[in-house]
């Protein structure tokens, strides 16, 4: 979180009682009427070791580089902080397996619960189930529909990554002076809500841009299934101007296909933000120019904000005593000018 300082006014009201006028008059000083975060160790003591927290922790197995960091930043920030104990439950290959293995966990009462759920929509009675128990749950990435079901939902920008994917490929088509871009895309999957906002995001800021899309398919975040789907788009669109890939991990494969067919007139956009993507930027020896973050750091925020809650404290930069409801961390471009300084980020 950036570090935020929020005023807020505090609207009074004056009473008049039966029969009598108050007089007195009320000061609208903005030192009587703000609430301002003094950023001091004593009122900020959330490093201090506190009140011991359990946490559980719930995610799909690390069959991709993006839920491997997951898994690893949430272990991570949990040994960090010596009054954190962190109990982490195998998901299985699905939402049912998931689904049990949290079962389990939530009759261990643990104090918070972070869960990034293999589906939002299939665990969503999971954590109404838990959140029901008395244990709050910080719902990590894949959002439950209901609001119910989470204490704190903590997520990348989907759409905002195809936004930010999309307003780069303008930008670089405008500047080439390319005024009717022939533009592909490769999506993860298709049935992830995640995926539809990638795309709705990407869509309407060519859209906003007077371009489009003119070719679109959707692979499984696995290298395997970029480099298939890549290989089709490039035999559909004999030449093209710019291609956006959702997902940096399957980028491999979207890259081996690219490589391949021998093509190299275009650039090529990525998505997430993984090590090899931001260091392929960094040393521009290929058509990957660009790629949009959704960072897997999401998920040490989760667990220091698990821990805040567990303890019952707010977060030291905002002046409310509680964690937020939602957040959502902005996706950013990193390009070859910017990549040194997002290389520890990446996963």
């Amino acid at each position: 979180m950036s570090n935020l300082s929020r005023r807020h006014i505090l609207f009074g009201s004056a009473a008049v009682g039966a029969g009598a006028l108050l007089t007195a008059c009320t000061s609208n000083t903005p030192q009587e009427n703000t609430q301002v975060n003094t950023n001091n160790e004593e009122a900020n003591p959330n490093a201090a070791p506190g009140q011991k927290v359990v946490i559980g922790f719930s995610a799909p197995a690390a069959d991709h580089g993006w839920i491997a960091a997951i898994t690893n930043n949430a272990k991570a920030q949990a040994a960090a902080y010596s009054d954190v104990e962190l109990r982490a439950v195998e998901a299985g290959a699905d939402a049912a397996a998931q689904r049990a293995a949290l079962a389990t966990l939530i009759a261990q009462k643990p104090n918070v619960i972070v869960m990034l759920p293999h589906d939002g929509k299939e665990l969503n009675s999971t954590g109404l189930e838990a959140m029901k128990a008395g244990i709050p749950v910080v719902n990590l990435d894949r959002a439950f529909p209901d609001a119910l079901a989470y204490r704190l939902l903590i997520k990348g920008d989907n759409y905002g990554m195809g936004v930010a994917a999309g307003n780069y490929i303008a930008e670089q088509m405008k500047a080439k002076g390319v005024t009717n871009p022939i533009i592909g895309e490769i999506a993860g999957i298709d049935s992830l809500e995640l995926t539809q906002e990638r795309s709705q995001g990407f869509r309407e800021a060519l859209a906003a841009n007077g371009l489009k899309v003119a070719n679109r398919r959707a692979a499984e975040f696995t290298a395997d299934s970029g480099q298939r789907e890549a290989a089709g788009l490039l035999q559909a669109l004999p030449k093209m101007d710019a291609l956006w890939n959702h997902d940096d991990d399957q980028g491999i494969g979207v890259l081996a296909a690219i490589n391949q067919a021998g093509r190299s007139e275009f650039l090529m956009v990525g998505g997430a933000g993984s090590k090899a993507a931001i260091d392929a930027i960094a040393a521009d020896n290929s058509v990957l120019k660009a790629t949009v973050t959704y960072s897997p750091s999401m998920a040490s925020s989760a667990i220091s904000l698990a821990r805040l809650i567990g303890q019952n404290k707010g977060m030291s930069d905002l002046v409310e005593l509680q964690v937020p409801k939602e957040i959502t961390l902005a996706s950013e471009t990193i390009v070859k000018d910017n990549a040194g300084r997002y290389a520890k980020l990446g996963f």
